[in-house]
Parts: structure tokens; C-alpha cells; sequence
């Protein structure tokens, strides 16, 4: 830990003794020892499973009037420092704390006032001890956000299994690679009798994988559907035009609040909601050459 990051979290005489001769030092406001109950971790075993996260955050914000006019809107309140951690932890599951640390200064980089945010992560419940991780954060190395008006529109198309062999296909395909909007694929499982065992939780891994499985047997008659599971390799798709084939089991097992089933419909109306799509359509064999696009 750099002498400045201790002082971020140290005692008020500490940071006073760091600050040397900058006058004036900036105001921090802080939240500390905040925790919270919550699914997060790399490892097998941190799935289905909740354990406690520490935060401390120390934001060093801009000159404001608040002291003198009393008025909680001219101040950075203490609600936006447990609201960047209650919305980030919200998005999505997440494996590493150092990606939800990013996310949570990233946040409150965005308010007016904050110049420099110190957070502090720790794992409660993994060890003996705590494990955790430590970022410092100004405005000027702030990440750029997605900028949403330059993606274009997204439409889902959910193919039944016979759509796969219809002689149309290609020249549907076609279609959709010369549209200036953005379409991604969604498919359900085979034709087969699906495998099942009495674990609910595995019962779901095996039910996501069939569904891959088919997405790679579509992809394997038509080069231009691209398999992709993660949010950036969707994101990047609908910016450059490709033809995306959604894998479903990355986005549905992180999702915090995910679909209530795995029914194929189901999955691709709780995806097309998540990624903001303006128009859904179903698609089966003898309607691509007809199908009128969304």
C-alpha cells in the first residue's frame, strides 16, 4: 500500500502529515466498513453461494457550498458512495473483485464533484483472514463511457430448429448482414431427448450447454453466425455489423436477476429485455424467405 492510499484510509493526523505543503488539501468524504451479502468469485466453489464483502470508499471532491448553505444537494452525498456499490453489484455477477472496485470508482467518477476515489474491497468469509483489493482512481483516468448513441438498433431473432435447413437460410442471412441494424440469434436446444439428472443447479449447466451446443451446430452450417457469450463480444457485434449467435450460460449464470426458467422463449425474451432490443421474431423453416425483418 502506498503511503498515500494509507492515509486515504488512515487516521485523520495521518493524512494531514501526508498532505506536506499543499494547501489546501481537498475534502474527502468517506463511507467505511460497509458490508454486504452477495454472490461473487471465480471459483466453483464461491457459486450458488453468498459471502460478505467490506467496502471502504474515500472520494476526494471539489470546493462546494454546502458547508455554508446546509443544503444536501450541494454536496456529494454519502447515498451516491452505497449507491455506486448497490447498482454495480446489481449489474451483473462478477468474479474478481479488482473488476467490481473498477466499476464502483468508475460510478462515482461520473458525479460532478468527485476528483479522486480511494476503494477498498475485502472478502470476509475466504480465509482466515481478509483478502481483498485496493485502487486509487482520478478523473483524468477515468474510463470512457460506451457511447450509447452510436449503437445501432438491436433486434432478436429466435430460429426454431427447422429453420436450419431451410434452403432459404442463406439468402435470409444475407438480408440481415446488408440491414444497417443490428440482429443477433437466438436458438433453443436439438432435437434430442435432453439429458437430465436430479441436481437443479446442474440440471441448468446441462440445459445452457444444449443450447450452445446447437448455437455451434448453426454457426458450423453458416460461417456468419458468431457464437458469442460475453457482453462485450455482443456489444462489439451490433457496432460492426456481424451476425451474433447468442451463448447463453455466461449471461444467465452471472445475471443477478435472471430469467425464471430456462424454456428457449423464455431465455430470449429475458435477453432480448437485458440487451435493450427494440423487437423480438420467431422464425421457423419455409418463413425465411418471407420473414419480414423487424
Amino acid at each position: 500500500m502506498t503511503d498515500e492510499t494509507a492515509a486515504a484510509f488512515g487516521s485523520l493526523d495521518r493524512r494531514a502529515a501526508s498532505q506536506g505543503s499543499q494547501t489546501p488539501a481537498p475534502d474527502r468524504i468517506s463511507v467505511r466498513d460497509h458490508v454486504v451479502e452477495v454472490e461473487i468469485g471465480a471459483f466453483q466453489s464461491e457459486r450458488d453461494t453468498t459471502q460478505r464483502l467490506s467496502f471502504s470508499v474515500v472520494v476526494e471532491v471539489t470546493s462546494s457550498d454546502g458547508a455554508q448553505t446546509d443544503d444536501v444537494d450541494d454536496i456529494l452525498s454519502y447515498d451516491a458512495i452505497t449507491e455506486a456499490i448497490t447498482a454495480e453489484l446489481a449489474a451483473e455477477r462478477l468474479n474478481l473483485l479488482e473488476t467490481l472496485a473498477e466499476r464502483i470508482a468508475e460510478r462515482i467518477l461520473a458525479e460532478p464533484q468527485p476528483l479522486r476515489v480511494f476503494v477498498r474491497i475485502e472478502k470476509l468469509d475466504r480465509g482466515p483472514g481478509k483478502l481483498g483489493v485496493e485502487i486509487v482512481r482520478t478523473r483524468d483516468t477515468e474510463p470512457s463511457r460506451r457511447d450509447a448513441s452510436a449503437v445501432p438498433a438491436l433486434n432478436v431473432i429466435y430460429l426454431e430448429n427447422d429453420a436450419f435447413t431451410d434452403p432459404e437460410l442463406p439468402r435470409f442471412l444475407d438480408r440481415l448482414g446488408a440491414d444497417p441494424r443490428a440482429f443477433v440469434l437466438c436458438v433453443g436446444p436439438a432435437d434430442t431427448h435432453a439429458m437430465q439428472v436430479a441436481d437443479k443447479n446442474a440440471q441448468r449447466h446441462i440445459n445452457l450447454l444444449e443450447i450452445e451446443q446447437n448455437a455451434w451446430r448453426l454457426s458450423a452450417i453458416d460461417k456468419r453466425c458468431v457464437v458469442v457469450g460475453t457482453r462485450t463480444e455482443l456489444d462489439w457485434g451490433i457496432k460492426n455489423n456481424q451476425i451474433s449467435l447468442w451463448a447463453p450460460s455466461k449471461l444467465v449464470l452471472d445475471a443477478v436477476d435472471g430469467p425464471p426458467d430456462d424454456a428457449p422463449h423464455k431465455l430470449t425474451r429475458w435477453f432480448a429485455d437485458v440487451m435493450g432490443a427494440e423487437a423480438v421474431v420467431c422464425i421457423g423453416r419455409g418463413q425465411c424467405e418471407l420473414a419480414e425483418l423487424p
